[in-house]
């Protein structure tokens, strides 16, 4: 599930990026996910309370629930704003619902992607946020948005307010973005974050890029 770019604003992640990540390997000094472990289960803490609803000046963001499994099937079915993520669109409306009934960042990991709806309209545009991925023991930064969305500073917003509840409130140390070399949009949406380049990396077999920001940078 992700997002547009060039003319537009594109998903910055693997494909179906609310979940999926590469393998990488485990360091010493690895991140710690924000759920903890307690005799070999994941002990939720109460930090995604706070996730419940956070504010940007034109945005709420909270989590994904099933309900939206209808715009999250609409969106994918736009060819532009799957055009470089590598995904596909869901086979049906029930595949849309039966991901996000599975959908489990929350619940393992204590952050996830999130709803962004207009406070003007009240309606879902898209979503943003970040995914924790244990293979490459790292957190990374998403968004996907409407096409009619594009272009007016949503993606930007959210993903800011997104860096700083990840670095104030979760007390995140690093933060990555990946995106498609192509994909210019979505990777001025990262150097506007602050995110500087890191490394080219390869994105399914089209070339790609990982920029990265660390707290209080």
């Amino acid at each position: 599930m992700f997002i547009g770019w060039l003319t537009c604003i594109p998903a910055v992640l693997l494909p179906h990026s609310l979940c999926r990540s590469t393998t990488a390997n485990a360091h010493a000094n690895r991140q710690m996910p924000i759920a903890s472990v307690v005799s070999g289960q994941l002990k939720k803490t109460n930090v995604m309370k706070e996730i419940e609803n956070i504010e940007t000046e034109r945005t709420i963001m909270r989590k994904l629930t099933k309900e939206d499994a209808k715009d999250f099937y609409t969106l994918n079915l736009d060819e532009e704003v799957l055009k470089f993520t590598g995904d596909k669109p869901f086979k049906d409306l029930q595949t849309a619902i039966d991901f996000l009934t599975n959908y489990d960042q929350y619940e393992k990991y204590g952050v996830g992607r999130l709803a962004v709806i207009d406070k003007s309209t009240l309606k879902f545009i898209g979503w943003c946020g970040l995914k924790y991925s244990e293979d490459k023991n790292e957190y990374d930064i998403g968004f996907r948005f409407y096409r009619n969305y594009w272009n007016k500073g949503f993606a930007t917003e959210t993903a800011k307010k997104c860096l700083d509840f990840a670095f104030s409130k979760l007390k995140i140390e690093k933060i990555v973005g990946r995106a498609m070399k192509e994909n210019i949009g979505s990777i001025k949406v990262l150097q506007k974050t602050g995110m500087t380049f890191k490394e080219n990396f390869d994105f399914e077999g089209r070339e790609g890029v990982i920029y990265e920001l660390t707290k209080n940078k």
